[in-house]
This record gives C-alpha cells, sequence and structure tokens, in this order.
C-alpha cells in the first residue's frame, strides 16, 4: 500500500479530478490524504467540499510515495504557492511519483518538475504556453506518462488518470 497525498485549491478545485483518482486509488488498495493551503475547509467548483487532512507546508515529501496536484479553476493559485512548489521539488528530488491532473500541471511546470518531460494539460492556450516556457514538451492526449511523472487533461480523463498513477505505484509496493 502505498502513500498518495491529493493536493487542492482551497476554492475551486475541480470535484470529479479529486473524486474519481481518489476512489481508483484507494479501491487499489492505497491510502490517500488531501492537503490544502490551510486544513479548512475546501469547496469545489462543482460544489462539494472536503476538509483537508493537511496544510500543504505540513507535508512531509518523506511519508508519501506520490504527489498529485488537482485541477480545476482555482488551481492556477497552487502554481503560484511557495510551500506547493517546495514540496513538489522535495518530492522530485526524492524520487517520488509526482501528477497533475487538467490545470494542476502548472504547479509542476513552476516547479521544474516538467522540464524536460512529455506532459499534457487542460488545452488552454497560456496553460500550454507555460508547458512550453518551462521546457516540457507538451502532448495533446489525454494521459502522458513520463517516467514517474503522469499527466492528464482534464475532468473527463480522471479515471484513466487515477488508473495510470495505480499501475506506476504497483511496482513501488
Amino acid at each position: 500500500m502505498s502513500k498518495i497525498l491529493m493536493i487542492v485549491a482551497q476554492s475551486g478545485f475541480r470535484d470529479e479530478e479529486l473524486f474519481v483518482p481518489r476512489e481508483v486509488l484507494q479501491n487499489a488498495g492505497h491510502d490517500v490524504k488531501v492537503a490544502s493551503i490551510t486544513r479548512g475547509k475546501a469547496t469545489g467548483s462543482r460544489g462539494a467540499t472536503v476538509t483537508p487532512d493537511m496544510a500543504v507546508y505540513e507535508a512531509n515529501p518523506e511519508f508519501f510515495d506520490c504527489v498529485v496536484v488537482v485541477g480545476g479553476p482555482g488551481s492556477p493559485a497552487l502554481a503560484d504557492n511557495g510551500d506547493v512548489t517546495k514540496l513538489l521539488i522535495a518530492a522530485a528530488a526524492k524520487g517520488k511519483l509526482i501528477g497533475g491532473i487538467c490545470l494542476g500541471p502548472m504547479a509542476l511546470a513552476k516547479s521544474g518538475v516538467l522540464a524536460g518531460k512529455n506532459a499534457t494539460i487542460f488545452p488552454d492556450r497560456k496553460a500550454i504556453a507555460l508547458l512550453r516556457e518551462t521546457a516540457s514538451h507538451y502532448k495533446a492526449e489525454p494521459v502522458v506518462t513520463d517516467g514517474k511523472v503522469v499527466t492528464a487533461d482534464g475532468p473527463q480523463s480522471a479515471g484513466a488518470f487515477g488508473a495510470a498513477l495505480a499501475e506506476l505505484l504497483k511496482g513501488r509496493q
């Protein structure tokens, strides 16, 4: 059983991009925790709420096998958060599996995790430009795996994204 941390925006995460992959990962036997900027209630763009298990600054990358940034209209704020950036850099340096869905890969790009990697993102012109500016190779595909990084393009790919993460975690148990 692997330990996974899913990071959501405090406001505006995409509901199914948290709940669908989380369910896939839990059904595969993994322990999934949720973090946000604070421990306060986080609200999804479709109205769901979740109480984070921890704030991002409390997360220890040593404890987790995988760190995932959930997308949605609020997720660009995660890309500009220093605690999220530090966590992603530390997790990548320790060889952890890193994931991002929808606009979540913006945080991966800004932290340098996607440099030199093939990746996908929600097909927004500015988001695609950010990937290219940060030396990532944009692929217009639903889910892209490159080494220890998995990215997905949006809510329609949430199940496949969760399955790709679960498949890579099989070898780490």
